[in-house]
């Protein structure tokens, strides 16, 4: 059971009216008949608190039946597994993690796991996250096994699959609030955001067009700039600064994505780091973008890459209270350097 329905094998087709017919026998063996069937399924107590139960993927009725019994939430695996046969529902079990009770009795339990209607989690992915963050936060909620997920997402195949430029889903999992159930495969968790971003995309892919900027290219400029800064009236100043010099073949000089391509970095930027041309993603050293996006932008920095302000300013300098001096010249850079620097100090 993995979200959809089992397939039954024709084995398995064959051998169900003889289970069936196994299973009424053994209940009428207990001498109750019609009426120890109906008790079968009825609730297992009148008062009960909910509790958590969780269908694996690819687990069997058999074995459903046989946990709910053993969970105290059904009276008997035998009645319930023949109930589902006889209402033709026991390949219709979803995977995921259901809130039941013994107070529900049988037949409506039945009817929760077989409507799909598992419990969900609420997840926050915040912009500017990377794709191996963004896996620890959705282990952080037991939504995947971190490694899991770093696995799918950086299979080619799911890339291409999926409809992203790329051969990872570095920056295309996008930042959203979500909903989601435990018991999903890292990989369709992967897809749903993924999903997410290609919505988002579709409604700014006419400007990127326009602008003869690619996906990919997007993507990874939106990248920076949601690093650069967290302020949203900057966003199109830093897109600006970034397409001024990509137009006049200037270096990005972004540090963001030097440290992306430092491994396990340390949180100290040094000017060995900046001096390092093996490094693909020194924008110290590289007259263009990365070789891909360093983080998961939101919908703001990916609008800010393909609309941003008309201004002519090449430098920018953090002013220490997470805004930015912007300039024209590098004079005026190292005027504002120099006094901001001077500031910190």
């Amino acid at each position: 059971m993995t979200g959809a329905r089992t397939p039954t094998t024709t084995g398995a087709r064959r051998a169900r009216p003889l289970r069936i017919v196994l299973a009424i026998c053994s209940l009428l063996a207990l001498g109750g008949g019609a009426a120890l069937y109906q008790r079968a399924l009825a609730p297992v107590a009148e008062h009960a608190q909910p509790v958590y139960f969780t269908v694996a993927p690819g687990a069997g009725f058999a074995q459903v039946a046989d946990a709910l019994a053993a969970r105290g939430l059904i009276r008997n695996a035998t009645a319930l597994q023949l109930h589902a046969r006889l209402s033709g529902r026991a390949d219709e079990v979803r995977a995921g993690e259901y809130e039941l009770s013994a107070r529900m009795g049988a037949r409506a339990i039945l009817h929760k796991l077989t409507s799909g209607r598992v419990r969900t989690h609420t997840v926050v992915i915040a912009e500017g996250l990377r794709l191996e963050q963004i896996a620890g936060r959705l282990a952080q909620v037991g939504l995947v096994e971190r490694d899991a997920f770093v696995t799918a997402a950086r299979d080619p195949e799911r890339a291409r699959a999926l409809g992203v430029e790329g051969e990872t889903l570095e920056g295309y999992l996008f930042p959203e609030t979500y909903q989601l159930a435990r018991g999903l495969a890292a990989g369709q968790v992967a897809a749903t955001l993924v999903e997410q971003f290609l919505s988002v995309w579709r409604e700014l892919e006419p400007a990127a067009t326009s602008r003869g900027l690619s996906m990919r290219e997007v993507v990874t400029l939106a990248s920076i700039i949601e690093k650069e800064t967290a302020v949203a009236a900057e966003r199109p100043l830093i897109a600006a600064v970034f397409q001024n010099r990509l137009a006049q073949g200037m270096r990005l000089e972004a540090d963001p994505t030097v440290i992306y391509g430092i491994k396990s970095f340390d949180g100290n930027l040094r000017r060995i780091h900046l001096e390092d041309a093996s490094n693909p993603y020194n924008t110290y050293k590289i007259p263009a973008l990365p070789p891909g996006p360093i983080a998961s932008p939101g919908e703001a920095s990916l609008r800010a890459a393909i609309e941003p302000a008309d201004a002519p300013f090449l430098f920018f300098v953090a002013r220490g209270d997470g805004t930015h001096k912007f300039s024209r010249t590098y004079a005026e850079h190292r005027s504002a350097v120099d006094r901001f620097q001077r500031r910190r100090r």
